[in-house]
């Protein structure tokens, strides 16, 4: 039985992938001008290690990916505030978590962006007060896959793994939450390469997720 839906902020909310992967990509260039956005691609999802290791090697400039992305942060992460995720918002998203609130299931949240910039996403889409608990990646040593933020959600709701389900969109998120021991919702987005294969359920928009056998006790969707 599911009790609680935890879900991930970016590339599932909001689609924002994108928007975080010509950031990056505008800043390689800065550095390298012979940089293409193909070479980053496979940075979208990844944790910070990952992600940056795949910067520094295309920028290839002699700087280690923590010292890129320490600059990073410093010039760029700083303007997050000042970007409209209110026009990359999913808005079907609303009518999903009241639908969900409204069949008594508890709701959280779990993102491996900063608390200050999720809590101004869910902010600014009037979304927030549906979240029971929100936790940012940031509280952690290690980021997804890893499943510590996904154990720790439920541990702190107070179910137990196999009462939630999770909704993600990216390889590593999906990853780390069927390693916790939940079941996972993949949102379908075929732009970055991500890998499926360990979700429970593939769905094509956010409305589908009130399809799901938890929720209507019939019929299933794919794999």
């Amino acid at each position: 039985m599911i009790r609680a839906v935890i879900f991930d902020m970016d590339g599932v909310l909001v689609d924002s992938e994108m928007l975080y992967l010509n950031l990056r990509y505008q800043f390689a260039k800065e550095k390298n001008p012979g940089v293409t956005l193909e070479e980053l691609i496979p940075t979208v999802g990844r944790s910070s290690e990952g992600s940056w290791g795949i910067v520094a090697k295309a920028v290839h400039n002699g700087m280690r990916w923590q010292e890129l992305l320490a600059e990073y942060k410093e010039k760029v992460v700083v303007t997050y505030p000042s970007l409209d995720f209110t026009s990359i918002f999913r808005e079907e998203a609303r009518e999903v978590l009241q639908k969900l609130k409204e069949k008594g299931i508890r709701l959280a949240l779990a993102s491996s962006n900063g608390l200050a910039i999720v809590e101004k996403i869910l902010a600014d889409n009037g979304i927030r007060h549906y979240f029971e608990l929100v936790v940012s990646g940031e509280s952690f040593y290690r980021s997804k896959p890893d499943p510590e933020i996904y154990i720790h959600t439920a541990a702190s709701l107070g179910v137990g793994a196999g009462e939630c389900l999770v909704v993600e969109d990216s390889t590593a998120g999906i990853t780390a939450a069927h390693r916790a021991g939940m079941q996972v919702a993949a949102l379908v987005d075929d732009r970055f390469g991500f890998d499926r294969s360990l979700a429970d359920f593939e769905v094509g928009r956010l409305r589908d997720i009130l399809e799901l056998p938890a929720f209507t006790g019939k019929g299933s969707l794919a794999r």
